[in-house]
């Protein structure tokens, strides 16, 4: 099996626009997602994040540079489209990773309502629950 570069993609909402709701959100989905996709964060290439703009009272990249190994890890944020009657207070991520792993086996994680997003990407596998 070779190294390929896969995309991780999920999504959480926040309750509201204060530092510590984003934190905890965002550590949240990124403790998610490590922990279903088991990567090393020196196998990282890059990281995406959008925010909704009613969400403007920290960067998401910076609660992540302070997950252990990040710190070099390049991360950017960025406004998400505006779309009348989208989701609101919503964090989007899109990390790019080096991994052994087939993009079948990549799991995505969608949480609190960003799970209207992507149903179809739950966190259920084969009769399993996880999360």
């Amino acid at each position: 099996m070779d190294w390929k570069v896969r995309g991780i993609r999920g999504a959480i909402t926040v309750a509201e626009n204060k530092i510590e709701a984003i934190t905890e959100a965002v550590t949240e989905l990124l403790d998610e997602i490590e922990t279903h996709n088991q990567f090393d964060s020196k196998d990282i290439i890059s990281v995406f994040f959008t925010v909704t703009c009613d969400l403007n009272s920290i960067f998401p990249a910076a609660i992540a540079r302070e997950r252990p190994g990040w710190d070099k890890v390049p991360l950017l944020d960025l406004q998400q489209m505006y779309v009348p009657g989208s989701l609101d207070r919503c964090i989007r991520v899109l990390i790019q990773v080096n991994t052994l792993q087939p993009q079948s086996g990549i799991v995505h994680c969608y949480l609190r309502n960003a799970e209207k997003l992507r149903p179809d990407l739950s966190l259920t596998v084969e009769g399993q629950v996880f999360g």
